[in-house]
C-alpha cells in the first residue's frame, strides 16, 4: 500500500510525465507568450529584431551573470516563462546583424521566407549523413551542389546529368561553414598528393611521417597570400603538416598575393625538396575584399604540378554578375572551390560548400561502414567531414530557386555600386582617408583630420610611425564608442600600406552587402565617427595628443 507521501510523489510524477508528452505532442497556443512571439516575428521581423534587440551595448561581465550556474534545473520549466528569459536576457542583447547600419561583418539581412522555409526544415530534422534519415534531401542537396558546380566550371547539362547523382561520385561536398570547407580541400588536396603505390598504402592508412618517408620529401606547404583566412592555419593542424607549412607570401599594393615573391618561394620550396600540396588563390579576402589574379596563379599551379584551390567564400556569387564576374576569370580552372551560402547568397548561418572541378576527386578521403555509409550507396557522409548535420541546402536550394540568377546579379552589383558610392564620399570629406578601394563591396578607412593628413606626409618617417601609432589608438576608440552607442557598426583591422612604409596601421574596416543600407545611412556613419573624434572624452584626448605631437615637430 502507497503511503501519503510515496502518493503525492507519484502524483507529481505523472503530471510531470503528462506535460513532458505534451511539449512534444501539443503546439503552444497562439495565445501563449512563445505564440504571440511566432506571430510577432512571421508577421514582422525587422520591427521584432528593431523593437527586441537592445541598441546600447551592455558589459559582457553583466551578460555573463545571466549565464552563471552551471547547474541543470531538477524540474521542468513552463515554455512560457523561459521564453520570456530567453526575450529579456538572450535576445536583447544579441546583435542586429540586419540592420542596414551594421556594415561591420559579413552579416546581412535575410529574405523574408527563409524564416517559415527554416521552420519547415527545422520540423522534418533530416539527417544528411545518410538516405535513410533524409530520402529526397540527398538528391536535393546534390542538385545544389550541381547548380554551384555549374556556376563555377559551366558544363553541360550532359555533364550534370552523368555526375550529379552518381553514386561513385560528387561533385563537392556541403559544410557548416567556409572553415571546414576549407579543411576538406586540403584533406583532399593532401591525399591526392600521396596517393597508394607500390610499397605504400597511401596517406590516409599510414600517416604523414610514412609517406614523406616513401616519397623522399622533405615536408609540404600551402601557398597563400598573407591576405588568407586563418581556417587554413587550423587547416594545417588538423592535417597532421603542421601550421608553418602555411607560407603567407607578400601581398602587392592592392592587397593581391604578389607574383614574383611567389614563384620566388616556389624555387626556394623546391631546392629544399619540400612538396607544394595547394596553391591558394583568395577572391574576395576578408579584410579587403580583393582578388588574387587567379589565371596567373591556375598558370602556376598548373608549372608546379599542385592542387590549386579559391577560397570564394565571400566573392564566388560575384560570378552572378555580368557586369563583374570577369573579376573571378580563371576560378574555373581551380581544382577546388570554397563558396559560403550564408554570406553573399542570403541564407542563415550553417552553410559553407566546397566544389571540386573533378567529380571523383573527393574519392580519396571516402570513408565507410557497414551500418552506415556502405560503399555504392548515395549517402553523403562518405564524403563529408561531419557525420549528422542539418538539410541546409533546402534553404540554399529555395534562394536560388526564389532569388535567382539575375537577382543575385542585381544584389552584387548593388553592393559592388555601394561600396564604390562611399569610396567617393570617405574621398570627398577631408578628415577621412581612404585606405584600401573597393574591388568588390569591402573597403577600409579611418578618421584623420586634413590637418593631419598634412603632417604625415611631410613628417619624417619616426615622427609619421609615431603619428600612425597614436591614430591607431584614436580609431580604435572611434570604433569602440560608435559600437556601443548601437546607431551603426563598422568593424576594425590592422594593414600595413605601402604609402607609410609598412607602418601598421588600425582601420575601420566595412562590409556592403546588405540590400537596405544607403547612401544616407554610410553618411550619417560617417557624421557619427567625427562626433564621437570630437566630444568622446577619450577620444578627444588622444586628438589633443596627436595635436601636441605634430606642435612639437
Amino acid at each position: 500500500m502507497m503511503t501519503p507521501g510515496k502518493a503525492s510523489d507519484h502524483k507529481h510524477a505523472v503530471a510531470n510525465l503528462h506535460n513532458l508528452y505534451r511539449i512534444f505532442t501539443v503546439p503552444e497556443s497562439p495565445d501563449s507568450t512563445l505564440g504571440k512571439i511566432d506571430q510577432e516575428i512571421s508577421q514582422n521581423l525587422t520591427g521584432f529584431l528593431r523593437d527586441r534587440i537592445v541598441a546600447t551595448e551592455q558589459d559582457l561581465a553583466v551578460i555573463e551573470q545571466d549565464f552563471s550556474s552551471p547547474r541543470i534545473p531538477e524540474q521542468p520549466s513552463f515554455v512560457s516563462d523561459y521564453t520570456e528569459f530567453l526575450l529579456d536576457t538572450l535576445v536583447a542583447q544579441s546583435v542586429h546583424t540586419a540592420a542596414p547600419g551594421f556594415v561591420g561583418h559579413m552579416t546581412s539581412a535575410l529574405p523574408s521566407f527563409m524564416l517559415p522555409l527554416s521552420r519547415i526544415m527545422t520540423a522534418l530534422n533530416q539527417n544528411l549523413v545518410k538516405i535513410e534519415t533524409s530520402k529526397a534531401f540527398t538528391p536535393l542537396e546534390r542538385q545544389v551542389l550541381g547548380m554551384l558546380h555549374a556556376l563555377i566550371y559551366s558544363n553541360d547539362d550532359a555533364y550534370y546529368q552523368r555526375w550529379m547523382h552518381d553514386r561513385d561520385s560528387a561533385l563537392g561536398a556541403f559544410c557548416s561553414g567556409g572553415t571546414l570547407a576549407n579543411i576538406t580541400a586540403l584533406w583532399v588536396a593532401r591525399n591526392k598528393l600521396f596517393p597508394a603505390t607500390e610499397g605504400f598504402r597511401g596517406i590516409a592508412r599510414e600517416g604523414f611521417y610514412k609517406a614523406l618517408k616513401h616519397y623522399q620529401c622533405e615536408g609540404v606547404a600551402v601557398l597563400i597570400s598573407q591576405r588568407g583566412h586563418y581556417s587554413f592555419g587550423k587547416a594545417a593542424d588538423l592535417l597532421g603538416i603542421g601550421r608553418d607549412a602555411i607560407i603567407a607570401i607578400p601581398t602587392d599594393r592592392d592587397n593581391r598575393i604578389d607574383i614574383d615573391r611567389l614563384l620566388e618561394t616556389c624555387d626556394h620550396l623546391r631546392q629544399q625538396r619540400i612538396r607544394i600540396l595547394s596553391l591558394v588563390g583568395i577572391a574576395g579576402t576578408t579584410e579587403t575584399g580583393n582578388v588574387d589574379p587567379l589565371e596567373r596563379l591556375a598558370d602556376i599551379a598548373g608549372q608546379e604540378g599542385c592542387h590549386f584551390h579559391v577560397d570564394a567564400a565571400w566573392g564566388g556569387p560575384t560570378l552572378f554578375s555580368e557586369a563583374h564576374k570577369s573579376l573571378l576569370k580563371g576560378i574555373e580552372r581551380a581544382d577546388s572551390v570554397t563558396i559560403d551560402a550564408h554570406k553573399q547568397l542570403y541564407v542563415p548561418m550553417g552553410a559553407g560548400m566546397v566544389l571540386f572541378k573533378n567529380p571523383c576527386s573527393l574519392t580519396s578521403i571516402e570513408h565507410h561502414a557497414e551500418y552506415i555509409l556502405r560503399k555504392g550507396s548515395k549517402d553523403l557522409g562518405s564524403h563529408t567531414l561531419e557525420g549528422s548535420r542539418p538539410g541546409t541546402a533546402m534553404l540554399v536550394h529555395s534562394a536560388l530557386n526564389i532569388i535567382g540568377r539575375k537577382g543575385y546579379g542585381l544584389l552584387i552589383d548593388k553592393g559592388i555600386d555601394i561600396a564604390r558610392t562611399f569610396a567617393t564620399m570617405i574621398e570627398d570629406d577631408a578628415d577621412f582617408e581612404l585606405v584600401t578601394r573597393p574591388e568588390l563591396n569591402l573597403l577600409t578607412y579611418r578618421y584623420v583630420p586634413a590637418w593631419v593628413q598634412a603632417a604625415l606626409r611631410n613628417a619624417p618617417a619616426e615622427r609619421r610611425t609615431e603619428i600612425n601609432r597614436q591614430l591607431n589608438a584614436l580609431t580604435k576608440q572611434i570604433q569602440k564608442s560608435q559600437r556601443a552607442a548601437g546607431k551603426s557598426f563598422v568593424s576594425r583591422t590592422r594593414l600595413s600600406p605601402l604609402q607609410y612604409d609598412l607602418d601598421t596601421i588600425t582601420v575601420f574596416r566595412v562590409v556592403l552587402a546588405n540590400p537596405l543600407t544607403t547612401a544616407e545611412i554610410l553618411r550619417e556613419m560617417l557624421a557619427e565617427q567625427k562626433q564621437i573624434a570630437t566630444e568622446d572624452e577619450q577620444a578627444a584626448a588622444m586628438l589633443h595628443s596627436i595635436d601636441e605631437l605634430i606642435a612639437g615637430t
